[in-house]
């Protein structure tokens, strides 16, 4: 049952009656709360909880979103659950195994899963199932024990697996084509106590378990990156850029599309709401280009400030030096890179990476016009740097890491091409909390970096996963609202240390 082994399914059958006080001292609240944090959760959506024993997971989601589908192998476990959250209104019960469950395919915006996974015989099938049931942009999030040495639970408490390596997971993840992953500390480890009187007389084993339980993250991938190329492949081939230009004191737009909105900035003349274009109907959003000095822009040149479509400036704090090599994501028309190359010099380098052709065109004439020799443009992907490891001294980025679809993959890639030591400076768009689910899907939105955005502290937990330190986040200005949440910018640094150390992939000790 619930893709568990016989001996598991038996277990449970035994001790429901009894599994909420057992549970009690195995594990506590903290637990749930961690798992939920990692969930940004809505009042909208519908959840799964798989695995769900007497109604522990669901008893806190369920006050939380419109609908949760309890789902069991176990008659005995379900029947308590059953009395256990009686007294909610939005709740559904399932008997079902794991390995088929009774969803329709991307049906569900969110899956948990706590202390299943070790019972199952084949954890990453069961993980693909879960996320077969997501739609894209959903979560799966699973809470489960780290790799112990206790087998004695195998006997007394039908485990299948003795915990995981977080690394492990991560890998199962990615197999499963989730993005953005997370595998974190819940805070708590799960307790328990031999009642074999034998093993006291083994000194090989330890009667008393202590282990750290994690909270492993990841989302449903939604497939934007041809909608976000063939966007900015268009506003590449506009002549003149973004075509604004003040005249007789206003705001004047010559070009031929009827997206080109111009508008006052403190910068001058802004077209089309800034960041990657015009806004979709309906979000009150406009995102600006900023931070720049009168003196930065008219010395980078013309063509590349008339298509800047970033959020912030990105070298601000970056305290660039001469003779650093920097790396620009999602280079664009390319004002960074050029400000970059002023502030290295002549024995700097700055290489700017952009995934559209008719950017790195656009980038690329602007250097030979100008003469600029220490940039570089290559073609490329956030997610996938065509850059060696650890060659470069500071990475930087313009509004761009919210457009890739795996942030998370997009960061740890960052990190292989520093150096040790190296810097992240990074300008970008974040949320005040989740996005409404009426946007999560919006091709348009993704292309105008605001449907693709991520809850900050989110933004942050990815950069932290792929090993960097020192991590500091500055609001640099309000863009608006998306529903009932607030849009911003950020300007963000981290550093790489000097060791190298990737502390996230490894178990962290939990206290409960």
């Amino acid at each position: 049952m619930m893709g568990m082994t016989p001996e598991s399914a038996k277990y449970f059958q035994q001790v429901a009656r009894h599994w909420d006080a057992l549970r009690r001292g195995y594990f506590g609240e903290q637990v749930r709360e961690a798992a939920i944090k990692k969930a940004y959760l809505r009042p909208e959506m519908a959840v799964a909880d798989i695995g769900a024993g007497t109604g522990f997971m669901a008893a806190g989601l369920a006050p939380l979103v419109r609908r949760v589908y309890v789902v069991d192998g176990s008659p005995a476990m379900l029947e308590v659950a059953r009395e256990n959250l009686q007294n909610f209104d939005n709740i559904e019960f399932h008997e079902s195994d794991g390995m088929n469950l009774p969803f329709p395919e991307e049906s569900l915006d969110a899956v948990f899963a706590n202390m299943y996974l070790h019972h199952c015989f084949d954890p990453l099938a069961a993980i693909r199932e879960m996320v077969r049931v997501l739609r894209p942009g959903g979560r799966l999030v699973i809470t489960d024990m780290d790799r112990h040495p206790f087998a004695w639970l195998k006997e007394e408490m039908a485990d299948t697996w003795q915990g995981f390596e977080r690394s492990q997971l991560r890998e199962w993840f990615q197999q499963s084509d989730l993005v953005n992953i997370i595998v974190d500390c819940t805070g708590q480890s799960c307790c328990a106590e031999s009642s074999n009187p034998t093993l006291a007389l083994d000194e090989s084993q330890d009667r008393e378990a202590n282990i750290s339980v994690f909270v492993a993250t990841g989302v449903r991938r939604a497939a934007v990156q041809q909608a976000v190329a063939e966007s900015y492949g268009a506003l590449a081939r506009q002549q003149g850029g973004c075509c604004c230009h003040a005249g007789e004191g206003n705001c004047n737009c010559e070009s031929p599309s009827e997206d080109c909105n111009c508008a006052s900035t403190q910068n001058g003349c802004s077209c089309g709401g800034g960041c990657c274009g015009g806004v979709t109907e309906g979000v009150d959003v406009a995102i600006e280009p900023q931070g720049y000095t009168s003196e930065e822009l008219a010395s980078a040149p013309e063509e590349a400030v008339e298509i800047s479509l970033g959020c912030g400036n990105p070298l601000a704090l970056a305290d660039l030096k001469a003779g650093e090599v920097v790396l620009d994501i999602g280079s664009g028309g390319g004002l960074d890179s050029f400000l970059a190359a002023q502030k290295v010099g002549e024995m700097g380098r700055v290489i700017g990476i952009d995934m559209t052709p008719a950017m790195l065109e656009r980038a690329r004439a602007a250097a030979n016009r100008r003469g600029i020799t220490n940039v570089e443009f290559r073609e490329g992907f956030a997610e996938e740097l065509p850059v060696g490891d650890r060659t470069v001294d500071v990475v930087i980025s313009n509004c761009v890491i919210n457009l890739t679809e795996d942030k998370g993959k997009a960061f740890f890639e960052a990190a292989r091409v520093l150096k040790p030591g190296g810097r992240l400076e990074i300008s970008d768009v974040v949320l005040s909390g989740a996005i409404p689910l009426d946007w999560r899907d919006d091709m348009t939105g993704w292309a105008e970096c605001v449907t693709g955005a991520l809850p900050e502290q989110e933004y942050l937990d990815l950069i932290s996963q792929a090993g960097f330190v020192d991590i500091k986040a500055r609001r640099s200005a309000s863009a608006g609202r998306l529903g009932d949440v607030s849009v911003y910018s950020a300007i963000i640094s981290a550093r790489k240390p000097a060791e190298g150390a990737f502390p996230a992939l490894t178990s962290c000790g939990c206290n409960g």
